[in-house]
């Protein structure tokens, strides 16, 4: 059986014990990368979660799935809640910066 805490190791996920978990997610900035708009009120951040998602994802097969994309946006519901998953730190860099270039265009901003 696999751990559901992970740390991370500069960008790499760490498996370990709770309590390590705990100590760790305790002191440590998990940002990814975070993308606030003030004109539109549009915020993107992008986070290291530290618990395997992969459960709600895909069952529990595949990849610990350890980092989240999250749309905050009260002034655009379409884009509001808008949640992204991924199992590497490279993925969610890449996938933030694709949901903040899709925002913008949408937005009809430059990306």
């Amino acid at each position: 059986m696999r751990s559901r805490y992970y740390i991370l190791d500069g960008h790499t996920p760490v498996p370990v014990d709770v309590i390590t978990w705990g100590q760790w997610f305790a002191v440590t900035e998990r940002h990814v990368a975070d993308d606030a708009d003030e004109g539109t009120g549009v915020r993107v951040s992008t986070v290291f979660l530290g618990l395997d998602h992969s459960f709600r994802d895909t069952g529990g097969g595949g990849p610990p799935v350890l980092f989240e994309t999250l749309v905050f946006a009260d002034s655009h519901p379409e884009w509001d809640g808008r949640t992204e998953r991924y199992a590497t730190w490279n993925e969610a860099l890449a996938g933030h910066r694709a949901v903040v270039a899709e925002i913008r265009a949408a937005l009809g901003e430059r990306a």
